[in-house]
């Protein structure tokens, strides 16, 4: 069947402390210490579209992998919680390398606020994305609908726990209003999951910080903090 184009409008855009992939949850909610800001295009910056959205505790975030495009696509990929060892097919899994380069997230809704110069904006906690990420939509979560007992999740049963134990070498300073973030996000251990090399020194920019890690069996050590230029 022939379909005409569908036309898809980008709404949003969310702001995070992230400017790259490197160091993103693997899913939205793993680290709830994180913030973010919804800031909506000028087209879409109206008050009464958001009437209502304060008295949701969750919202459904619709979003374009924009880092991720390609001409093809494969049927199967390579998930990381399998150790990258073992193929699925691209449907069983949330890879970012689909048919329509487009991600789902729930995140907390923190604030509905109006900003002088950006107009009204949302505040969120427990994003798992880049920072400058187009939204397609937002949608509100429904207890009732969207969280179902009798779920069963395949291969990924579990959230991923906190695995590794930060800790900060001597002299490392990390401003207060960044450490409890960091933290989480380097427990969860952000390293590929091939990776395990106690001699290689990792970084990555994070909250316009640059972070260098090592990590030595279940401890991650950062080594240095330092502004990104």
């Amino acid at each position: 069947m022939n379909h005409p184009d569908i036309p898809m409008h980008i709404i949003a855009t969310i702001h995070t402390d992230f400017p790259s992939k490197f160091g993103i949850p693997r899913q939205s909610g793993l680290v709830p210490s994180l913030k973010a800001t919804i800031v909506f295009e000028p087209a879409y910056r109206n008050g009464d579209a958001l009437r209502g959205l304060e008295d949701f505790s969750h919202l459904w975030l619709i979003w374009h992998f924009s880092k991720a495009e390609r001409d093809t696509w494969s049927p199967t990929v390579r998930p990381p919680r399998l150790g990258g060892n073992a193929r699925m097919g691209v449907f069983a899994t949330r890879s970012p390398f689909r048919p329509n380069a487009m991600g789902l997230s729930c995140v907390k809704l923190e604030a509905v606020r109006h900003d002088a110069t950006l107009g009204w904006v949302i505040d969120v906690s427990g994003a798992d994305l880049m920072d400058g990420t187009p939204i397609f939509d937002i949608k509100p979560y429904l207890p009732y609908a969207d969280c179902q007992d009798e779920a069963v999740g395949g291969f990924a049963t579990s959230a991923p726990s906190a695995s590794l134990t930060v800790t900060f070498a001597d002299g490392v300073i990390v401003p207060e209003n960044n450490r409890q973030a960091l933290a989480d996000v380097l427990a969860q251990d952000p390293r590929p999951r091939y990776q395990d090399d106690p001699t290689r020194v990792y970084g990555f920019t994070f909250a316009h910080l640059e972070v260098k890690f090592t990590v030595d069996g279940d401890i991650l050590t950062v080594i240095d903090i330092a502004d990104a230029e």
